[in-house]
């Protein structure tokens, strides 16, 4: 059991550069104390079949931490909770070694059925600020969903989910903030400063490439008028839209 601590609070200080010394962590850190009080007491519980006692000490917890974990979750090793209010874990969930989840992150179900249905996530997965992983879904090892994201289907090992409904960043993407994020050590929030939905990213070109073509169509109408024809019909179609000012909207 001491030897689990030793391991988390470790786990505390290489994720967060806020952290100043152990007994800051042990007494300051909601995130540790929600992860010790499941692992070494209420799951405990669970498994042993005292349900009642471990839904009510798991409601304590929640009390004591802002953070909620039904006492049937399986929760890996070096867990790391960051600030962790308003964490919800759903009891089928399943949370691999190493994973990272930061505060307002829900693993919910989608279904009232009995059996698995909330997310099972992989080793070394990072959970975005507030986003919501939800139904008996896969996120792969490695995985990074972003901020305030809805995931509703499986995230591949190595992917970066973002957006609502979230939607898998491109692998040429994700490996440039991947390498901006190994420069200062981690990717907070599992997002950095120049990621975007692909979506948005994908109007963007579109809108580009629109701006191109109404740039080359004005030449083309300059040039006719030069040559004495009258192309005033052409020229106001052409102002009527204005890609630039919808890029703007979109920023």
């Amino acid at each position: 059991m001491f030897a689990r601590l030793r391991e988390d609070v470790a786990v505390v200080f290489d994720r967060d550069p806020a952290a100043r010394s152990a007994w800051e962590v042990l007494t300051c850190y909601p995130g540790l104390h929600a992860l010790v009080w499941h692992r070494a007491v209420v799951h405990r519980l669970w498994r042993a079949n005292f349900r009642w006692l471990a839904r009510w000490l798991a409601h304590w917890g929640r009390w004591l931490t802002g953070i909620e974990i039904h006492p049937g979750a399986i929760i890996g090793r070096r867990v790391f909770i960051d600030h962790g209010m308003g964490v919800v874990i759903g009891e089928t969930a399943e949370i691999g070694d190493d994973s990272t989840l930061y505060h307002g992150v829900t693993l919910g179900g989608t279904s009232w059925n009995q059996g698995k249905r909330h997310p099972t996530l992989g080793r070394g997965v990072v959970i975005g600020a507030g986003a919501k992983i939800l139904g008996p879904i896969l996120v792969g090892d490695s995985a990074k969903i972003g901020s305030n994201a809805v995931v509703v289907r499986n995230v591949p090992a190595g992917a970066t989910a973002v957006g609502i409904p979230a939607r898998v960043v491109t692998t040429d993407d994700r490996d440039r903030r991947e390498a901006q994020a190994a420069r200062i050590g981690f990717s907070a929030y599992a997002i950095s400063s120049d990621m975007d939905d692909p979506v948005v990213q994908a109007i963007h070109k579109l809108l580009d490439h629109a701006a191109a073509t109404e740039e080359r169509f004005n030449r083309l109408v300059t040039l006719l008028q030069h040559e004495g024809m009258d192309c005033g019909e052409a020229k106001a179609v052409a102002d009527a839209f204005d890609p630039r000012q919808i890029n703007k909207m979109l920023e």
